[in-house]
């Protein structure tokens, strides 16, 4: 259940960058600034004004949902490399403010952060916040989903495919770039508020820039503009290292020294996936896993 509910958290912030990525066309080098940054919020709105973790983790989504819309503000003006050093700037900015904001994130001694409570009862065993976790992955799914079917989900992906096009049908490019980096803040704050609560410790030291890769990697490998593969790749990244691990201690058992030049597999794995799945199945898992669902729904024919 601890992966699960690993999966869940993480899932819940790369669905968010989906938005961006997936379905804007945009880049985004910051997401785990954001992750952090909302359970920095939500360990702050529940320490420091005593409002009940129930209401902390939707408030702390908002809450780096308006940074998200702050820092995406350049979106509106430049795009590719520029947006992605803009991004990455966002990412450095929030480090540091994570670092010198004592009377919000605690400083370099990291702030508590209360367990999930509801009715009065606290739900902090892995059995029960699996369950909240649940709730959150399924309603945001479902929220990302109907969006992508609406107008302004539609103009979104507009954007992404041909902006040009889309400015001449009426769409304001700037605003829908704006509130994409909006909503995949929110999502990866409230990812990072269930994450936060679970852990009960909040840390800067857990926001750095390889976690905003490993969630662009979990988008490539899952399927970009794929909602269901933000889920699959989120799995695969979870999943992957704890496969390593177990590797690692098989071979260790057998040769102890073995274990501290093995421990560094992990990271390798993580970086040698990315760039297998981006040759070889640039689509992702989710168009893998399409393709066999259409295989088994026809068999035994091929047509």
């Amino acid at each position: 259940l601890n992966l699960a509910i690993q999966i869940g958290t993480y899932g819940i912030a790369a669905l968010g960058l989906n938005l961006v990525v997936g379905f804007t066309g945009q880049i985004s080098l910051g997401h785990a600034a954001f992750f952090g940054f909302g359970a920095f919020a939500s360990a702050w709105l529940n320490n420091r004004f005593g409002v009940p973790v129930f209401f902390a983790i939707p408030l702390a989504g908002l809450l780096t949902m308006a940074v998200g819309l702050l820092f995406g503000v350049p979106a509106g003006r430049i795009k590719g490399l520029y947006l992605a050093i803009a991004t990455l700037a966002a990412q450095f900015i929030l480090e540091d403010f994570f670092a010198r904001a004592e009377w919000f994130t605690g400083g370099s001694s990291g702030a508590m952060a209360a367990p999930f409570t509801l009715f009065g009862t606290a739900l902090n065993t892995d059995k029960t916040y699996f369950y909240v976790v649940l709730v959150y992955v399924v309603v945001l799914y479902l929220f990302a989903s109907n969006l992508l079917r609406s107008r302004d989900g539609r103009a979104l992906v507009a954007v992404r495919d041909h902006y040009l096009s889309a400015e001449i049908m009426g769409i304001n490019l700037a605003w829908y770039r704006i509130l994409s980096f909006g909503l995949s803040a929110a999502y990866a704050g409230i990812g990072g508020a269930l994450f936060g609560h679970y852990l009960g410790f909040v840390s800067a030291e857990g926001f750095t820039i390889l976690v905003s890769i490993q969630f662009l990697g979990m988008i490539i490998i899952g399927g970009l503009g794929s909602i269901a593969g933000s889920l699959l790749g989120t799995a695969f990244m979870v999943l992957l290292p704890e496969v390593m691990q177990g590797a690692v201690g098989l071979f260790g058992q057998k040769s102890p020294a073995m274990i501290q030049g093995l421990a560094y597999l992990k990271e390798m794995a993580i970086g040698l996936a990315i760039i297998l799945f981006l040759i070889f199945e640039p689509d992702g898992l989710a168009h893998r896993w399409r393709r066999i669902r259409t295989y088994w729904k026809l068999y035994p024919f091929s047509y």
